[in-house]
C-alpha cells in the first residue's frame, strides 16, 4: 500500500523549525532578489551538531528518526548517526537520495532532498512511488558556494515555480553538518544498491542504521573519503522486509560495499586514482559494510558483509 505523504510539507516544518532557532543553530540566512531562500549550515556559518542533524532530517522529509549514538566499532570510540524510518522508500530514495546533479555555470552541488519528487524527472521516480506537486519545495545541497539567483533561476524553471517558493540548504563535506547528513545515508545507500540490484523494493517495510561520525577535514577529497569510508567500512544496516527467504538469500551478498572490486582502500586513494570523477568507479561500491535482514513473513534473520575498522583507522589516521 503506497502512502500518502507530502515530503516537501515534511521538510518545510523542519525548515521552519530551524529558522526559529536560526541564531542556536548557528546558521545564516540569505534570499535571492526575488526572495528565494537560501539557510547556509556550514559554508560561511558556524554549524555544528545539531544543525547537522537537523539537516540530515530535512534531507529525509521529517520520515527518519536520526540522532547521535554510541558507536558500535571497537577501534572507533566517536559518536555514530543512527537513523530509523517506517518509510524507507520515500524517505530514502525519493528524498534522501542524491539523485540530482545540479550544475549552472561554474556552481555544482549533488542535490538531494524533496524538491526531487517535485521534479520528479529521475528515471528513479519510475519505479519508485513518491512524485509529488507542492506548492513550495525544499533542497538539500552538498557544496562549498552558496547558490546564487543564477541557481534559482535554473531550479525556478524546472520546479515551474517562483524563488520565493523554492528554499535551498547547503553544506560542504568538509563541515560538521555536512559530515553529518552525509553519514547519515547509511540505510540509504543499502535502499539504493537494492533497487539498482532489481530486489523488490516494496517489500521493505522498515530500515535502522548507524554509521560512525566521520571527523571532518578541510581538505575536500580527505573529507568526501572519511565520509564514504565511515558508509562503507562501518555502517550496519537493518532491514525488515516481507518476501521469500530464497530472494534475500540470493541477493544479500551482492548488498554490501565488499561485493564491489574497488573494496578495500580508502576511499580517498579510489579517489585520486580516479581523478576525481566519480562514475569511474565502481557503483556497486557506495553500500553499507554490512546488512542485516529480518524476514517478516517467515521470522528469518540474514546478515551479510563485515566491518573493516582497520581501514577506517588508516582513513582517519
Amino acid at each position: 500500500m503506497t502512502v500518502n505523504l507530502n515530503l516537501n510539507a515534511g521538510a518545510l516544518r523542519i525548515v521552519n523549525r530551524a529558522q526559529a532557532r536560526i541564531n542556536e543553530l548557528g546558521l545564516d540566512e540569505s534570499k535571492t532578489e526575488a526572495n528565494g531562500t537560501f539557510l547556509d549550515f556550514g559554508i560561511k556559518s558556524k554549524g555544528g551538531i545539531q544543525a547537522g542533524l537537523e539537516l540530515a532530517r530535512a534531507c529525509m522529509s521529517g520520515l527518519a528518526k536520526i540522532s547521535l549514538a554510541p558507536s558500535h566499532l571497537d577501534l572507533w570510540k566517536g559518536p555514530a548517526i543512527a537513523v530509523a524510518t517506517d518509510h524507507p522508500v520515500l524517505s530514502c530514495l525519493a528524498s534522501q537520495y542524491a539523485g540530482w546533479q545540479i550544475a549552472v555555470g561554474k556552481f555544482f552541488a549533488m542535490g538531494s532532498g524533496p524538491m526531487r519528487a517535485h521534479y520528479g524527472s529521475e528515471d528513479l521516480f519510475n519505479h519508485i512511488p513518491g512524485r509529488e506537486k507542492s506548492p513550495h519545495v525544499v533542497g538539500i545541497l552538498e557544496t562549498s558556494k552558496a547558490p546564487d539567483s543564477a541557481v534559482f533561476d535554473y531550479l525556478s524553471s524546472k520546479l515551474e515555480l517562483p524563488h520565493e517558493n523554492i528554499t535551498l540548504l547547503g553544506a560542504p563535506t568538509g563541515s560538521i553538518a555536512g559530515s553529518i547528513q552525509i553519514v547519515a545515508r547509511s540505510v540509504e545507500t543499502a535502499m539504493h544498491k537494492l533497487h539498482e540490484l532489481k530486489f523488490p523494493i516494496d517489500a521493505i517495510k522498515q530500515g535502522a542504521g548507524w554509521a560512525p561520525l566521520a571527523p571532518p577535514s578541510p581538505d575536500f577529497t580527505e573529507a568526501i573519503g572519511r565520509t564514504n569510508d565511515a558508509i562503507l567500512y562501518g555502517a550496519a544496516v537493518h532491514l525488515w522486509v516481507d518476501t521469500e527467504d530464497d530472494i534475500i538469500a540470493s541477493f544479500g551478498p551482492k548488498v554490501p560495499s565488499n561485493s564491489s572490486s574497488d573494496h578495500g582502500q580508502p576511499f580517498a586513494e579510489i579517489f585520486r586514482k580516479v581523478k576525481g570523477d566519480f562514475y569511474k568507479i565502481d557503483p556497486l561500491l557506495f553500500s553499507p559494510a554490512t546488512v542485516h535482514f529480518y524476514n517478516l513473513k517467515t521470522g528469518r534473520c540474514f546478515q551479510f558483509g563485515k566491518f573493516e575498522t582497520n581501514l577506517l583507522n588508516k582513513s582517519w589516521n
